[in-house]
């Protein structure tokens, strides 16, 4: 069961798809986080997804707010899925221990190992204020992102 609006979110530390280290509390008090749950990289729903929010970046990335994207894939191949798809925000890896991270936040699919199409909308003081889980095959509408950060 993924976690709920009102929860403090799960802290964490990841790798990014450069090696670097990402820590969910580095944004408290600075950004809102848009902290994106997706299967795995080079699937069609998936990379659809992350193109998507490529294509509209500065309403994910900017002043107020960081979107972090986490797969259960390796940094290596998030670094070769960002390079083919152009993706320059962070794609972090929940790869070992395999989906600590999905499972903290409720989105990790035992029978499928891989996390479910899960997101969250944490605000500046690191609590919950938005989510949305989706099953493996259904893409979620940045649209409805969008209205969730509007509203911090």
């Amino acid at each position: 069961m993924a976690i709920e609006v009102g929860t403090e979110a799960p802290d964490f530390e990841l790798k990014d798809n450069h090696g670097a280290t990402v820590r969910l509390s580095d944004f408290r008090g600075e950004k809102n986080v848009v902290l994106l749950f997706y299967p795995f990289a080079f699937t069609g729903v998936c990379t659809g997804e992350l193109c998507a929010l490529r294509d509209e970046l500065p309403t994910f990335v900017n002043d107020d707010t960081q979107l972090l994207a986490v797969s259960n894939d390796s940094i290596h191949t998030l670094r070769v899925f960002a390079e083919q798809e152009g993706l320059e925000y962070p794609l972090l890896s929940d790869f070992w221990p395999h989906g600590e991270v999905s499972r903290a936040y409720g989105v990790f699919a035992e029978d499928k190992g891989c996390a479910v199409r899960g997101t969250f909308i944490i605000d500046k003081e690191g609590v919950v204020r938005w989510t949305v889980v989706n099953a493996l095959p259904d893409a979620r509408d940045l649209n409805e992102y969008v209205k969730a950060l509007d509203t911090l």
